[in-house]
Formats: structure tokens, sequence, C-alpha cells
């Protein structure tokens, strides 16, 4: 079994981008499946359901850092090929569940997958190219995830809509089962030789543990509210349990999170970022599907339509700035697409209303949005590796998805505050337009001082 030969890692890209199509996807088809789910279950109750979605992000957020380290020591190949098996089995469960512990026993296997597929794919596409191609190829990889993403609640309102809300799980399967057959004939295997393959069982532990304790919190805040002593005990133990592995690891030879990543200002002040574009990009996008359909009345697939010219702008703007990237570095990029996502923000905020106008306020909004994403999300996972080591691009890439992830739960939560109630009225949407507007600032901000133009030149 050969992998793509020097000058020709496409083949590679094509089966890793696959696997973040798939796992990016999923997620957002659910909320579109969600109702749907529900009424198949009329005995469960919405608090019971809730743990469909709730249970796999807490697995997937506090399982990528330890699944990231295990791609660079056991093999990017043998743990890609683990998770994409994994995920498609899981995805074939939560189809044929016959109860909600079923489906979501299903959804946990599910992001077990989810979190050894993810960074393992990247660092199979770092690796198979060279340096100076790194950086437009990462923000390829990137946009593939956030078009799935994005594309998910419309092409999920489509598919429950004609087929039942089955079809949102197995339709990962062929395309997932062309990707682990294609993945088994073309991807060689690659792992770090020198580094150390021991598990660090207490550090993982302490690690899921305070990641799990911290998403298990944020989801809560939803039906708790972020005062309730629940929440507050939840959050307050996990910042904990995170100061204890932080000790952890500084004593230990071979910690499960080696937190030299961070000595490095750029990697740190990239994941600075990304937590906080994160929450932003879901406000704003969660926020998009709940204006149209609570203010100007769309049906959740018209919806789903109306924010497509977005998502549709996110590759080709990649491809653009990850050439740019190749040359100039993330930081002009980075900057430029949190002010512009700042602009689109102050668009809405200025002059969405309640009277509907797609193509003289929403199309210009979701022009200005999708440009913005295309330049900042694969821009900040390409800046968080861009300085690192190869033997590190599964650990890297792990911490950077993973607080990508708390962002985005920390994003849902802030959406559902702002605007989750019953009757939204359009002076909360312009607050969390505000907001939304303010985290992009803060983005260009700490983006500033972002460089990896040495790297990528070397």
């Amino acid at each position: 079994m050969n992998d793509a030969r020097p000058g020709t890692p496409w083949p590679v890209f094509f089966v890793a981008s696959i696997a973040v199509f798939l796992v990016s996807i999923d997620t957002t088809v659910l909320f579109a499946a969600f109702g749907a789910m529900r009424a198949g279950f009329p005995d469960s109750t919405a608090a019971d359901m809730s743990w469909v979605l709730n249970a796999y992000t807490i697995v997937y957020a506090a399982l990528l850092v330890p699944a990231g380290k295990l791609s660079d020591t056991h093999g990017r190949r043998r743990i890609f090929l683990l998770g994409l098996m994994l995920f498609l089995l899981a995805s074939a469960g939560c189809g044929f569940a016959t109860g909600v512990g079923v489906l979501v026993s299903a959804r946990v296997l599910q992001a077990v997958g989810a979190a050894l597929l993810i960074p393992s794919s990247l660092a199979l596409v770092l690796g198979a190219f060279p340096i100076e191609r790194r950086a437009v190829a990462v923000s390829l990889w990137g946009a593939v995830g956030g078009l799935a993403a994005a594309l998910g609640p419309s092409v999920g309102a489509a598919m429950v809509a004609s087929l039942g809300w089955r079809w949102a799980f197995f339709i990962n399967l062929p395309l997932g089962l062309v990707a682990w057959v294609y993945g088994r004939n073309r991807l060689t295997e690659w792992r770090n030789a020198n580094m150390d393959t021991s598990f660090d069982l207490p550090g993982t532990a302490l690690l899921m543990a305070g990641v799990g304790l911290l998403a298990f919190g944020i989801v809560q805040s939803e039906a708790l509210g972020w005062r309730s002593p629940a929440v507050v005990g939840l959050m307050f133990a996990g910042f904990c349990v995170l100061l204890g592995f932080v000790a952890w690891a500084r004593h230990t030879p071979h910690p499960a999170l080696d937190l030299s990543l961070f000595a490095d200002s750029t990697y740190r002040n990239v994941n600075i970022a990304t937590l906080v574009f994160g929450i932003a990009f879901a406000m704003m996008f969660f926020g998009l599907f709940f204006f149209l359909m609570q203010i100007w009345h769309y049906s959740l697939p018209m919806a789903g339509l109306a924010v497509s010219p977005g998502p549709l702008l996110v590759v080709p703007v990649a491809i653009i700035a990850g050439r740019r990237a190749t040359r100039i570095g993330h930081r002009p990029l980075l900057v430029a697409g949190s002010v512009l996502y700042a602009a689109g923000g102050l668009w809405l905020y200025l002059l969405a209303g309640n009277v509907p106008n797609f193509l003289g306020i929403w199309l210009p909004a979701m022009v200005l949005t999708g440009t913005a994403v295309g330049m900042v999300l694969p821009s900040l996972s390409g800046a968080a590796v861009a300085r690192l080591a190869p033997e590190r691009f599964g650990i890297g890439s792990a911490v950077n998805q993973s607080v990508r992830q708390i962002g985005a739960v920390l994003g849902v939560s802030a959406t559902v505050a702002f605007v989750g109630h019953n009757a939204p009225q359009l002076a909360d949407f312009q607050q969390l337009y505000l907001t939304h507007i303010g985290l992009a600032i803060l983005t260009a901000l700490i983006c500033l001082s972002v460089d990896t133009r040495t790297r990528i030149q070397n």
C-alpha cells in the first residue's frame, strides 16, 4: 500500500477531506433533524433527547487531544482508519437505534471515532505536502470542514423532510466507505519513532475529565443558566482538574500534552484567537437560522437556502487565502478576515429589520461573512501548526481543534441565551450581533501578534 508520490499529495488530501467533511456535516445536520428525532421517540423528553447532541459534544471535546498524541505515536494511518471505521459503525448504530439510550450510546462511539479522525486527518495532509504548499493544503482542509458545517442544516432539513431522521446518519456510510477503502490502498504509515509510546493514563484521565467537565457545564448552562450552582460547580471543578493536569504534565517525563507547545507565542495566541472566533462563528451561524425563522418566518429549508451563499464562498476564498499565506504569512488574512466578519455583523445590526429583504440586505451580509470565514477559519488551522515540527502535527492540530470545539459550545450556549426563548424580538438579535462584532474585533487584535512568515518561507 503506497502513499501518493512526492509532488502528488492530492490523493491523501482527498481521503482526509472526506473524513473532515463527514465529521463536520454530521454535527450540524442533527440540528435540523432534532425535531424529527424527538417525534420518532414520543415517550422521550426534550432533556432526554438533548443528550443525543450533548453526549457527542462532551466526548468529542475531551478526546481530541489524547487522540492527537495517539496519531503521532501509534501511526497516523492506523488511527485514521480506526477512527473512520468507528465513526461509520456508530453512524449505522444511530440510524438503526430503537431507543434513546441506544441512540445516545451510539453517538458516544461516534464521538470517539470523530476525535480519532480529525487530528490524524490534518496530520496526514501536513505530512503529504511539502512545506511550501502546506498553507494552501491546510486552508483547503479547513474550508472543507467549514463548508460542511455550514451546509449541514439545509442538507439535513431536505433529507429529513424526504427520507426521515435516520438518514441523517445513514448518509455517512457510502462516502465514508469510499474513504476507508481508498485510504487503505493509498495511505502509508507514519509515526514518530523517537517519541515515547507509553500512554500517560493519569494525565489523559485528568485532561479528559477537565475538558469534559467544562463542556458539560457549558452544555448544562443552556437549561439551567450560567448562575446555576450546578453549572458553576461543574465549571469550577473543570478548571481545578485542568490545573491538576498542568501540575502533573510539568513533572512527568512523557505527558499526554507537552506543555512546551505553548512556549511559542504564535501557537499560544492562535489558540486564544481560535477560542474567541469559534464563539463568534457559532453565534453568527446559529443566530442566522433563528433570525430567518423567528423574525422573517422562513421555513427551515428556506432558511438553509438563504444562508447557503455564504458557505459557497468559503472554498474559493480559502484557496486564494492559502496561496497568499504562503507568501505573506497568516496574520494579514486573519486580521482582515476578522474585521470583515465584524463588518458583516454590523451590516445586519444596522439594516436587518422585521421586513424580509433577501437581495438588498441578506445576500450582501452572506457575502461578507462567507468571505470572512474563508479567510479566518482555515488560516487559524494553518497558523496553529505552521511552526510545529512534523512529529507534533497530530497533537498540535488536536489542541487547536479542541479549543475550537469548546468555543463552538460556548457560542451555541450564548445564542440560546440571547434568542433561544419562545418569542425573540429584533432587539434580542441586535444584542447578539453586537456581541459577535466585539468578538470578531477581539480576534483581529489577538492575531496582530501572530507571525508565521519565517516558517512558511524557509
